[in-house]
């Protein structure tokens, strides 16, 4: 009976040295497999740009998301236009002051809409008629200022450098998407009419309304912020406060349909 006792221990002992062995294999095979997808890319320089893509991918989250709460102090074409104007001999000139989305007039915010972007509160950030209707006439060789929207216009007057490109272009539509993931259509429209260029140095509803007519942008007539929004497709030549005929007749055109449109609550 001794034997057989000494014979069974000896059994236990040995299934669960076997468990041990077995559990201590599968945690070596679990350390060895770890998810690394830039590991499975052979080429070096394929890696590289691997690395480089998942960095710029994670910065402009964190920048985008960054800019939902905080007010971007500056952009690249303020300091471009600064230093144009001042090699112009008229000094560096960058007026701007930035009002809340409540402080912002409603006159103003319904005639951004109006005016630039009929559609901006049904869209995901493009306006795909806009963009045929601009090819048509582009192709026709027709004068047009574009397809782009209110938030393709933040992306680029906030995120990216002045110009014209290809490249630029597919950056544009990289972060008109972010911010329409991110931020809300209140905060897209209040980046906008602070940020937008007014007039030559003048940034922003609030300096704009003080530039022109010696007010704040809280208050503003309709008249008022129709024929600022009026002189956006060439605010460094165009004048809100001696507006031409076909600037008047944009103004006027844009505050009669105010009341067609909504703005974010």
């Amino acid at each position: 009976m001794m034997l057989c006792l000494h014979k069974y221990c000896n059994d236990m002992a040995i299934k669960r040295s076997g468990k041990q062995n077995t559990a201590s294999k599968q945690k070596n095979t679990f350390k060895k497999v770890s998810f690394n997808p830039l590991k499975s890319i052979k080429s070096p320089i394929l890696r590289i740009i691997s690395r480089v893509v998942l960095y710029f991918i994670g910065i402009s989250l964190f920048w985008v998301i960054n800019l939902r709460f905080i007010n971007p102090p500056i952009t690249w074409l303020m300091i471009q236009r600064g230093f144009e104007l001042k090699e112009q001999g008229k000094g560096f000139k960058l007026k701007k002051n930035w009002l809340s989305y409540d402080e912002l007039s409603d006159n103003l915010k319904l005639a951004a809409i109006a005016g630039e972007d009929a559609h901006f509160m049904t869209h995901w950030g493009f306006d795909l008629k806009g963009i045929q209707n601009a090819i048509k006439k582009n192709a026709q060789g027709k004068k047009l200022r574009g397809g782009s929207t209110i938030s393709q216009q933040v992306a680029k007057n906030v995120f990216l450098w002045p110009g014209r490109s290809w490249l630029r272009k597919g950056f544009e539509t990289y972060f008109t998407v972010l911010i329409e993931t991110f931020w809300s259509k209140k905060r897209i429209l209040e980046v906008y009419l602070n940020v937008i260029e007014m007039g030559q140095g003048v940034y922003g509803a609030d300096a704009a309304a003080a530039y022109y007519f010696s007010k704040t942008g809280s208050n503003l007539s309709k008249k008022q912020a129709a024929l600022i929004i009026a002189i956006l497709p060439n605010p460094r030549e165009w004048d809100a406060r001696n507006p031409s005929a076909y600037v008047n007749r944009r103004a006027n055109a844009i505050a009669k349909y105010l009341h067609h449109y909504t703005i974010p609550e």
